[in-house]
């Protein structure tokens, strides 16, 4: 929407004139096809607009048309509207008329006067600053300056849906082309959701997100697009908008990952959901089955408003009562069976764990190695059992574990049970510390166990007190607005996302990394203290994303550098993180950026490749220093470039050509430069020029022409004289080009080329 506001500045008298300006001069809209309405009471209004248009064509209209207001009570006024004649010759029913309900006469802008406060009595009292507030629709006014009758014939729309019909091959029609319109028009609502921090969800906006993209998902299997295929309208959506809104390409890579993930989730059920549905509609009358929706939501990911919607287009209506019915149940039985989300998890038999040892203890804070008993063993699917049997999977539940389970980004500690099992994931479920096991030797409750965590976890430490020292790096340098929106921190990389409105500029980034140095290298020691989350938040400690926190909580400090609310582990002293490397910075989504980034043992590794690669560089430009070498390879290849572009300048001008009539006729062989340069450096340089060009590059045959101010067409042309040379092509009338297998039949396709043109300019 555009439009423009004044707030107790400017009034009527400014606002009709700056209308009438930009729509008639700045957009160049007829004069004589423009008609204006204003309110049936809006006198000034009225004789203002006698001095842009014919009192003929400003007609007066009641509250309906012509009168805003904000809700019952508060600021409203009249309001006065610019239409354009789109013409009788398109638009002649009996409701085209000027106030009629046709097509014929259509509304470009709408120009709001609030001068008035509406009380609750209805009094309606003149506001001491009346202001202007006016409207006008984008897609309609391109429309309307295109010559197109819809929206979506414009430019604005075209590109998205002539995208749509090269994906599912099938031209597109106006009259039959509902779907084609609902994709293209979807895209553009979920690529800016997404790109302003919009996230699919199961409620709030993520959830009308994701009804946004399944209703363009399944008009777009309607068409017979079976895979994912929204994402790849990006591309287009960023050339038509992307100049004007650059936020949408600098996320297009991680807008693209999300709503192809979203697709491949629905897809994955749509087939069968949709098949479903079609059998059901066979045997309905009035009302669609209430359990068939249900289990169309519940089997196959269908939300009952999509079935309505589908229901729509078919003027029928669900079975909502008894649906809702069935949801209750559902619920009833989820509660009464102690289910969760429908996950192997949520199925588990956690709750005689709970009620008879309570969470287990972890020890990891003190050691990497633990003697721990064995309290109960689960399967695969979180069912209890008594054994595992050598070389199978399953869950330990141990007394006592070293093992730190994946939580605040930190992630699981992996190891193993001397001797019998190796571990491979450590997870929390409801407080129990649960580490996957696959075994090499039986195990069975109450053995037991050496649990040793696996070196890894020193790296680990490194990267998570280096997230926390990063944390608090950008906050000195980007300001404190900056707070933790997510992180992973792992053995051989950290990640890092932390509210911010812009991407970091390099002198940023390398002012973070400097601090984050700076502060591992004075050896802060590491000050972990337990106490009440009051007292934590008044000493000034911040508080993680996404974490959860009980009355004591663990605050991890490194000196005056960072002070954190954290349950991971880290390492003792910040000496021991070595070095640190920002290797990225991106954005996730609206105001949220990513750092990644690495220290210890993968620094190290990093700046060695870093060196590898210098010297690898340095032998093959044979120098000693990187700069200077590269500084004049630069020069090299500046000094090449303008030998090649003086080759192609004589190249151009050893072209022999002859004049008929008024046209410059040139068909030769070009011996070097590019062919399609050459001809536009000819015709920008010749007032009339016909010029087709051959050229032979690996036994092949490159032929090309160029037409300007000539009776020639060059796709015709190129196709007269392609078969000459055993190929074919074609192309626009100004610009051609084709390519041939055969370089001895060039001599007969320059005669072929020559009659050809002779004839067509001696017409």
């Amino acid at each position: 929407m555009l439009g423009n506001f004044s707030f107790g500045d400017y009034f009527k008298e400014d606002a009709i004139a700056n209308a009438w300006e930009f729509v008639t001069e700045v957009v160049g809209l007829p004069k004589d096809k423009l008609w204006v309405t204003v309110h049936e009471s809006d006198d000034e209004a009225e004789r203002i607009w006698q001095k842009h248009v014919p009192k003929e064509r400003i007609l007066r209209f009641g509250d309906k048309d012509n009168f805003w207001q904000m809700g019952d009570t508060g600021p409203c006024g009249p309001c006065s509207e610019i239409f354009i004649d789109q013409g009788s010759e398109h638009f002649n029913g009996p409701e085209d008329y000027m106030g009629g309900d046709g097509d014929r006469f259509l509304e470009i802008w709408n120009l709001v006067f609030m001068q008035y406060e509406r009380s609750a009595d209805g009094t309606m009292t003149p506001l001491p600053k009346p202001s202007i507030d006016t409207g006008m629709g984008l897609e309609r006014m391109v429309a309307v300056k295109e010559g197109k009758f819809s929206n979506y014939d414009s430019s604005l729309f075209m590109p998205l849906i002539e995208e749509v019909a090269k994906l599912c091959a099938k031209p597109y029609e106006y009259e039959s082309g509902a779907s084609y319109r609902v994709i293209a028009d979807h895209i553009r609502a979920v690529a800016f959701l997404l790109a302003q921090g919009v996230n699919f969800d199961k409620e709030g906006r993520g959830y009308v997100l994701r009804r946004i993209l399944r209703r363009a998902v399944r008009h777009g299997y309607l068409l017979g697009i079976t895979e994912p295929f929204m994402y790849t309208l990006l591309d287009t959506l960023c050339e038509l908008m992307g100049g004007h809104y650059k936020y949408l390409i600098e996320k297009k890579e991680i807008i693209a990952k999300q709503i192809r993930l979203e697709e491949e989730r629905f897809l994955a059920t749509i087939a069968s959901g949709l098949e479903l549905f079609e059998e059901e509609l066979k045997k309905t009358k009035d009302t669609f089955s209430g359990d068939v929706a249900f289990k169309l939501y519940d089997t196959y990911g269908f939300p009952l408003d999509l079935t309505q919607d589908m229901l729509r287009e078919r003027n029928l209506n669900v079975d909502v009562k008894r649906f809702d019915a069935l949801m209750q149940e559902q619920k009833e039985r989820a509660k009464a069976s102690w289910k969760g989300s429908g996950d192997r998890a949520a199925h588990g038999e956690f709750k005689p764990l709970l009620e008879k040892f309570g969470p287990n203890v972890f020890s990891g804070y003190e050691t990497l190695f633990e003697k721990s008993k064995i309290l109960a063993l689960m399967d695969e699917d979180f069912k209890l059992i008594d054994k595992l049997d050598a070389n199978s999977s399953g869950w330990v539940f141990l007394d006592k574990t070293p093992f730190y389970a994946q939580s605040g980004g930190q992630c699981a500690d992996t190891g193993e049970l001397v001797g019998v099992a190796k571990v491979e994931d450590t997870q929390l479920f409801y407080g129990l510390n649960l580490s996957f096991v696959k075994t090499t030797a039986p195990l069975h409750v109450n053995m037991e166990v050496n649990a040793k965590v696996n070196e890894d976890r020193f790296e680990i430490m490194k990267h998570h007190s280096a997230t926390h020292l990063l944390h608090a790096a950008l906050r000195a340098v980007l300001g404190e607005h900056v707070a933790q929106a997510g992180s992973l921190v792992e053995a051989n990389r950290l990640r890092f996302d932390f509210s911010h409105p812009q991407a970091m500029s390099k002198e940023e980034i390398e002012a973070v990394e400097a601090i984050v140095n700076t502060n591992i290298l004075r050896a802060l020691e590491n000050e972990t203290a337990y106490m009440s989350i009051d007292e934590a938040k008044a000493s000034g400690a911040m508080a993680l994303f996404g974490e959860k926190y009980g009355k004591e909580v663990r605050v991890v400090s490194f000196g005056e550098a960072s002070k954190e609310l954290c349950g991971g582990i880290h390492v003792k002293n910040s000496a021991q993180i070595g070095s640190f490397f920002i290797t990225k910075e991106s954005g996730v989504s609206a105001g949220v950026r990513r750092i990644e980034a690495v220290c210890g043992l993968s620094a190290l590794r990093l700046a060695k490749s870093w060196r590898e690669e210098i010297g690898s560089a340095l032998e093959i430009l044979k120098a000693k220093e990187m700069i200077p070498a590269i500084s004049r390879l630069k020069d090299e290849v500046k000094s090449l470039k303008k030998e090649i572009d003086q080759l192609q300048s004589c190249s151009k001008e050893t072209l022999s050509g002859t004049k008929i009539g008024k046209t410059e006729v040139i068909v030769d062989i070009l011996k070097v430069g590019d062919i399609k340069k050459s001809i536009d450096a000819l015709k920008n340089a010749k007032e009339s020029v016909a010029v087709l060009l051959f050229q032979q590059k690996n036994g092949k045959v490159l032929i090309a022409a160029g037409v300007k101010n000539a009776p020639v067409k060059a796709g015709a042309w190129i196709k007269e004289v392609a078969p000459k040379v055993g190929g074919g092509g074609g192309g626009r009338d100004d610009f051609a080009q084709a390519g041939g297998k055969n370089p001895d039949g060039i001599e007969a396709a320059k005669s072929a080329a020559l009659a050809y043109v002779k004839a067509a300019l001696e017409e």
